[in-house]
């Protein structure tokens, strides 16, 4: 199945399903469409034990919901509704992972589970059993519409970890999401296309400074915070405002005395590329809520350096897009398809030249073609069918290489 087939059935098997499952009527469907259907599993009869016989602690007979053998996946299923975290009356106290455990504890040792699935339709839970302690990677029904890959474990035998990355993106979406909504009601026209022009150039402001705290890229982590920290809900218009317009400047044209009126504001760098370049864009009011969002949520409760590039921009097409955002979630590429597009076309060239330049022996001759190195990367102009940004920074030499 292609990548545009796998989203559309996803996004199909989410209309199906929403709202709907019952454990012992509708678990073996809902499992056969997500194989069938999502997945593009062939002769899933022949592939699946549906209500697999294992003997429990007490001598008795149970049951594995769905079990496949060929990727060692064990899933318990439970009706709608029914919380995954929670010990379950009838189940003699257990979770419902914890069920499963000791179904995978009766299974023999040719056929214990790599992969241990909680599900209750709504959610679908994860849990990778190479962990010493295994805690569950979570998706929501919805998710699936453009988490799908997140689920090539069940069918494919070389999956070694269900990549946090893609976890990471769904929740940096979620918190774009939240800044856009509590932003657009501040917006005296909310349905003027100028205004949500604006608001999704401030959204990727924000959310560029929210990462290159977190990255270093600004030179010290917490940066954006504590500028922002400074200011009540009535300054931080004015003060975000005045933090774009330094992000601008380069260093000889700013204020000399800067640094003596905020020093906080004086230590960002200069970023390039024409990020912040427009000063017209409108900046609503803020509120005590949208301060706490930026501060606590998307600053101090989440870390962005965690999300590769390779999927960073879908967080912004997805999120600030109104019909991808009606149409319930990420248009999004895994980074497997990505990279068999852009691995032949350049990355591996560049790759296998920085691979001989850390491989060059003398100090200098090797900074040397490190720095060259870096001014060729920063020269490389990446393009978007919507938008074009240019971020560069040439100030220090490539790291972590020599």
């Amino acid at each position: 199945m292609t990548d545009a087939q796998q989203r559309e059935a996803a996004r199909q098997f989410y209309y199906k399903w929403n709202g709907k499952g019952r454990e012992d009527e509708d678990a073996r469907s809902f499992w056969f469409d997500v194989l069938v259907d999502i997945m593009g599993v062939d002769h899933v009869t022949d592939r699946v034990d549906f209500e697999k016989k294992v003997v429990g602690p007490d001598g008795n007979t149970k049951r594995i919901d769905v079990y496949i053998p060929e990727t060692h996946v064990l899933i318990e299923q439970k009706s709608l509704g029914i919380a995954l975290d929670k010990p379950q009356a009838g189940h003699g106290g257990m979770t419902p992972y914890e069920q499963a455990k000791m179904y995978d504890n009766g299974l023999p040792h040719s056929e214990k589970a790599r992969w241990i699935v909680t599900s209750n339709f709504a959610e679908i839970w994860i849990y990778d059993m190479e962990q010493k302690r295994p805690e569950p990677v979570k998706l929501t029904l919805s998710d699936l519409q453009s988490k799908y890959h997140m689920l090539d474990f069940l069918v494919n035998q070389e999956t070694k970890k269900v990549t946090e990355e893609m976890q990471l993106s769904l929740q940096a979406g979620e918190l774009v999401g939240k800044i856009y909504d509590a932003f657009l009601r501040q917006y005296k026209h909310p349905d003027d296309p100028e205004t949500l022009k604006s608001l999704n150039k401030l959204c990727v402001r924000i959310v560029f400074c929210l990462y290159a705290e977190d990255a270093a890229v600004f030179g010290k982590r917490g940066m954006f915070h504590d500028y922002m920290a400074q200011f009540d809900a009535r300054g931080a218009r004015n003060g975000l405002r005045r933090l774009f317009r330094v992000l601008n400047q380069k260093p000889e044209d700013r204020d000399d005395y800067l640094a003596d009126d905020d020093p906080l504001l004086a230590a960002f760098p200069y970023v390039n590329g024409g990020l912040f370049a427009d000063d017209d864009i409108e900046i609503p009011s803020f509120t005590d809520d949208i301060l706490n969002l930026i501060l606590r949520k998307a600053s101090d409760d989440f870390d962005w350096s965690g999300i590769s590039p390779t999927i960073f921009g879908a967080v912004f097409e997805s999120t600030l897009n109104p019909e991808t955002r009606r149409a319930g979630g990420m248009h999004y590429t895994s980074i497997e398809n990505i990279h068999k597009v852009i691995d032949p076309l350049f990355l591996d060239n560049l790759k296998t030249e920085l691979e001989d330049i850390k491989a060059v022996t003398v100090a200098k001759t090797q900074e040397r073609k490190l720095r060259q190195f870096q001014d060729k990367l920063a020269a490389l102009t990446w393009l978007e069918n919507k938008t074009r940004y240019l971020i560069q920074f040439n100030d220090s030499p490539l790291r972590g290489v020599a």
